[in-house]
């Protein structure tokens, strides 16, 4: 990876000029690195920019005109925004899934003219249950039901009002049903050369905000045409690996099956792998199982930058 700017670009004008550490109220005193809390907030502008990747996480109406603007100035953008994900010519990527979606950079390229690309990482929610899905294609996925209990964290510092969580559940999070409705059919589906086939399965999805700070948990309802046992199921999570260790962001383990009846929980299993695993448990006949993940981390920036390795490890970064 390149060395880290000294600069953090944002499209705020009040944030410019001030120190990182100052702009990101969330975070505790001695909680960021002193290099990055000293860094300067800089206006987005790619004429000032001296870098082979840009990483995006801007809101999604910014992202669709910023990360185009950086690409064609010839930048690689790694983003965690929802603008690109589902364009036909993007790569929407979990680097363990789905690899060879890699292809469509150079059709992107050549379609739009740009010297730089856009690659994308699904939203938080998917990440942790396709992660798993990926685990049993080889069982002939068919349907899957999903209901979740999402982290404050995925809302940002300001997403849900206090009064709004505090002894209550959210049950409902504008477009997260459909972002992983629609996402998890890009992401498993296949790469013909040209463009990505969408999987052929059905995805539903009830999407719920619960009081927990960060971690994704997940109730997943799985129907498969070879009707696997637990056992084979358990097997199959256990035995998942990938050849992307040498990945400096790639965990030893990509899903680390729970035995305990009553894990996996956010508070004990979130920073597995340093937060990159998938933790999955309670296996069940039908087949059930909870899964849960690093919403920040193995949902978002951590995503992210797993993708910006993957592309240097295939020469194109």
């Amino acid at each position: 990876m390149v060395p880290a700017s000294p600069y953090t670009f944002s499209p705020v004008p009040s944030s410019t000029g001030k120190r990182y550490r100052d702009v990101a109220k969330w975070r505790a005193e001695g909680e960021l690195p002193v290099d990055v809390g000293e860094q300067l907030v800089v206006p987005v502008d790619p004429g000032r920019v001296d870098a082979d990747i840009v990483f995006s996480a801007l809101p999604a109406d910014l992202a669709l005109k910023i990360e185009a603007e950086f690409a064609e100035a010839g930048f690689v953008v790694a983003s965690n925004a929802k603008s690109y994900r589902m364009f036909d010519d993007v790569p929407l990527m979990i680097p363990e899934v789905n690899p060879e979606h890699l292809g469509l950079l150079e059709i992107q390229r050549d379609f739009r003219g740009w010297d730089g690309c856009i690659i994308t990482n699904p939203n938080c929610s998917t990440i942790v249950m396709v992660t798993t899905l990926a685990a049993l294609r080889g069982f002939g996925l068919e349907s899957v039901q999903v209901a979740t209990m999402q982290a404050l964290s995925g809302a940002g510092y300001d997403g849900v009002a206090s009064m709004a969580i505090v002894d209550n559940v959210l049950v409902h999070i504008p477009m997260e049903e459909e972002k992983m409705q629609t996402e998890t059919l890009k992401l498993l589906g296949e790469f013909d050369g040209e463009r990505v086939i969408d999987a052929e399965i059905s995805v539903s999805a009830s999407c719920h905000r619960v009081a927990v700070m960060d971690g994704h948990t997940e109730a997943l309802w799985i129907k498969m045409r070879d009707d696997p046992s637990p056992g084979e199921v358990r097997e199959t999570f256990q035995g998942f690996d990938t050849d992307l260790h040498d990945l400096p962001s790639e965990p030893e383990r990509v899903i680390i099956v729970r035995d305990e009846e009553d894990r996996p929980q956010p508070r004990l299993d979130r920073n597995a792998g340093r937060g990159m695993s998938v933790s999955v448990g309670r296996i069940r006949e039908g087949i059930r199982y909870i899964a849960m993940g690093h919403n920040t981390i193995r949902g978002a920036a951590g995503a992210s930058v797993l993708n910006a390795e993957l592309l240097h490890k295939k020469g194109i970064l």
